[in-house]
């Protein structure tokens, strides 16, 4: 797991203020993005940050503590918007390229209803730093970089936690119909696990969430283990598995204070850490190093914020730091 703490990202924030002062160097040309002529080195930054994600989930407020984070130790201005619909989404990426924005950050759940939106972007000078989902299209899209993590082999990593675990059947609970990432961990956890279903449940429902899980723990009492894919969900899970009576155990992605409280108390056995406050803090430093001093980082290839895992016995120091929003 990375060792970054506040504090040295608060440090490591400082010095590049000292470094980008110094420079003058004319913005990049990045991994296929375009310059933004517009924005001289040394001017005001203004970043969109865009993503997918539903009103009040744990993950994106999280996220949003690392972009604002960024944004305050770099005085640059980040504007936090999002929408779980895809062409919702998308309208908001056009908003900000009328806007003229500095900078975008996107999260490409469903990619291919970005593509218009994006490449307008990009045709605008507009550099695109992706997030979170659509690792695999970030570069045909003209992106500088992509930060996140590898959904397929975090969820293969999972499942073979899980196997190692002695679990032989799993189910793995999918929550938002159409995200490629969910799908990309669900297949990951089969072929590092084996025997394994899909359940899709809708997560702006959580109550019928709940009552599906309940249904197919019931149906099939030879599941003994679920992987969820979002901390809400996973409190989903744990609810209904007591309902049912089953004796599956949680496993999950993704943190919050609940999943930590739950792996205290033995009702999930770990989570898988991508370290979302990253997805937001970095790509802000990403954009502001890309226009004032010409820098890509990656090389080509995206920059990892996961898998990592919390369990018993490291739930206690990262707890702290996900009851103060930035795990």
């Amino acid at each position: 797991m990375s060792k970054f703490s506040r504090g040295a990202l608060t440090a490591a924030a400082a010095s590049l203020l000292l470094l980008l002062t110094a420079c003058s160097g004319p913005a990049g040309s990045g991994s296929g993005a375009n310059t933004n002529s517009g924005q001289p080195a040394g001017g005001p930054l203004r970043i969109a940050v865009i993503s997918h994600g539903t009103a009040g989930d744990s993950f994106w407020n999280v996220v949003k503590n690392g972009a604002e984070a960024a944004g305050k130790e770099l005085a640059v201005t980040v504007e936090y918007n999002s929408d779980g619909d895809p062409a919702g989404q998308a309208k908001l990426i056009d908003n900000a390229v009328a806007q003229q924005v500095s900078g975008l950050v996107v999260s490409m759940a469903n990619p291919d209803a970005l593509r218009d939106s994006v490449s307008k972007a990009t045709k605008a000078g507009i550099p695109v730093i992706t997030i979170n989902s659509g690792e695999g299209r970030s570069a045909e899209f003209g992106a500088v970089t992509h930060v996140g993590q590898n959904e397929g082999i975090a969820g293969e990593d999972a499942g073979k936690r899980l196997k190692q675990a002695g679990k032989a059947k799993l189910l793995c609970v999918i929550h938002e119909a159409g995200n490629i990432g969910l799908n990309q961990r669900c297949d990951g956890a089969k072929r590092g696990f084996g025997a394994t279903s899909n359940l899709q449940v809708d997560i702006s429902n959580p109550t019928d969430a709940q009552a599906r899980i309940k249904g197919a723990l019931q149906s099939d009492p030879a599941i003994d283990a679920v992987l969820t894919l979002n901390p809400q969900v996973a409190a989903n899970t744990v609810n209904a598995i007591k309902e049912s009576a089953s004796k599956a155990q949680v496993a999950t992605f993704d943190l919050n204070p609940d999943v930590v409280a739950a792996i205290k108390a033995d009702q999930v056995l770990f989570a898988v850490d991508q370290q979302q406050y990253l997805q937001g803090y970095l790509p802000v430093v990403f954009l502001k190093l890309y226009r004032d001093n010409a820098n890509t980082v990656g090389g080509g290839r995206p920059v990892l914020t996961g898998p990592g895992f919390v369990d018993k016995s490291n739930v206690d120091a990262v707890g702290k730091n996900a009851e103060r929003g930035t795990r």
